[in-house]
């Protein structure tokens, strides 16, 4: 028994994608992830007043300020660690 040959294959939709500016992916960013523009803002934050600190001659304050600093770095890779985490768990 000879098979006939296939039958002709239909095409398929291509999926479309909406244009989506930097605004809007800004805002849903951090609609999913709160906190890590948070920890951004109180990275450089607390960068700006470490430096003022250490251009007015307190540099002991400048000193704790660069310290803060690099706990709120931590904090805000800790946050994008666990938003990263949160979205694989979410998808599955």
């Amino acid at each position: 028994m000879a098979a006939g040959p296939p039958p002709p294959l239909e095409p398929c939709p291509l999926p479309t994608f909406t244009e989506e500016g930097f605004t809007e992916k800004f805002l849903r960013k951090t609609r999913e992830n709160p906190l890590v523009p948070f920890g951004c803002l109180c990275t450089v934050g607390i960068l700006a007043y470490g430096i003022i600190c250490f251009h007015k001659g307190y540099t002991r304050r400048s000193q704790l300020m660069m310290r803060a600093r690099v706990l709120a770095q931590g904090f805000t890779i800790v946050s994008l660690v666990g938003g990263m985490m949160a979205t694989a768990v979410k998808s599955r």
